[in-house]
């Protein structure tokens, strides 16, 4: 029982650190107590979520293009936050709230499915040591996305380093889809699949920066870090 316990534990430390970012991403732009309230929501919701998903998990892995989906998902997620960095309007509290919360919950939804599985595995299909692992984590996700969000905001290349590191999630996620379009891509490629991952990733943020940047005003073009 100890060693599924920790098992668990580990598996959620791992998936914790890209939930942060995430989170971190998704809400950089907010006022102070704005964001508090978003990383709580965010959270909340993405942890309710995760912990359905601890009881479907077996029927919706078995879905063909799932994977697939939902690495295109989280490559549009990658997008709305890199694009979220130049917008240097006023953020209404309402809006800027819950399109933060949505984010955190459609990101953390995507990249879960596999931890889910292994989850489900390492504990023995328990959804008691389940749940008190990701109670656990809670907290850390929680403290490094506040950490994170303040980074970034003093580094804005940061953005662009996370929005990559969600790229390259999406291409390894849809690798490992069962539909038979995703398999033979898999099978295909065979072999290349982090160094592809990597060159999509590293492309993206590139674009992105570009992209972002040819729309700024020269204001911000000039303001350090941008």
């Amino acid at each position: 029982m100890l060693g599924r316990f920790l098992g668990v534990l580990l598996i959620d430390l791992i998936l914790s650190g890209d939930n942060a970012v995430v989170i971190a991403l998704a809400v950089r732009s907010l006022p102070e107590d704005v964001r508090r309230r978003a990383i709580l929501l965010g959270v909340a919701g993405a942890v309710g979520l995760r912990l359905l998903f601890v009881f479907i998990v077996s029927y919706l892995i078995s879905l063909p293009y799932l994977q697939l989906v939902g690495g295109l998902a989280l490559l549009w997620v990658a997008w709305r936050l890199v694009q979220h960095d130049d917008e240097e309007q006023e953020v209404k509290e309402g809006s800027g709230l819950w399109s933060a919360v949505g984010i955190i919950m459609v990101a953390d939804v995507v990249m879960s499915l596999d931890n889910v599985i292994a989850l489900v595995g390492v504990s023995g299909g328990s959804v008691t040591l389940v749940g008190i692992g990701i109670a656990l984590t809670i907290p850390l996700i929680i403290f490094g996305a506040s950490i994170l969000s303040y980074i970034m905001n003093r580094f804005p290349i940061l953005v662009y380093l996370g929005a990559g590191l969600l790229v390259y999630v999406a291409v390894e996620l849809m690798f490992d889809d069962r539909s038979s379009i995703g398999q033979a891509i898999s099978h295909a490629t065979e072999g290349f699949h982090v160094i592809i991952a990597l060159a999509a990733a590293l492309i993206f943020t590139a674009i992105a920066y570009l992209y972002t940047r040819s729309q700024a005003t020269p204001e911000v073009r000039r303001t350090p870090g941008k």
